[in-house]
């Protein structure tokens, strides 16, 4: 095993462990009433795009992640333009 593979394999470790972390903190605090479901339900689009995307491009990993990363900064650019207007015009 050559350091490239080692250090890609140390990373999708670290990234695994932080997103167990994470679901593991948002069920303790859903649990103890810390945080409403709807902004836990937030977090999960970008799996929800995934899997839409996935499907949808006939099971192609890259192809998906890259159609998934591309709709997720389209509607981040669509929600700064949406919010903008919002405070410009004051509705």
């Amino acid at each position: 095993m050559n350091l490239v593979s080692l250090s890609v394999a140390l990373g999708i470790g670290l990234i695994v462990l932080g997103v167990l972390s994470m679901i593991i903190s948002a069920i303790k605090s859903l649990a103890q009433g810390k945080q409403d479901f709807k902004r836990i339900a937030i977090m999960m689009v970008p799996f929800v795009v995934f899997g839409i995307s996935y499907a949808v491009l006939g099971q192609d990993l890259v192809k998906a992640a890259v159609a998934t990363a591309g709709i997720m900064m389209a509607g981040m650019v669509g929600t700064i333009v949406l919010t903008g207007l919002r405070g410009t015009f004051k509705f």
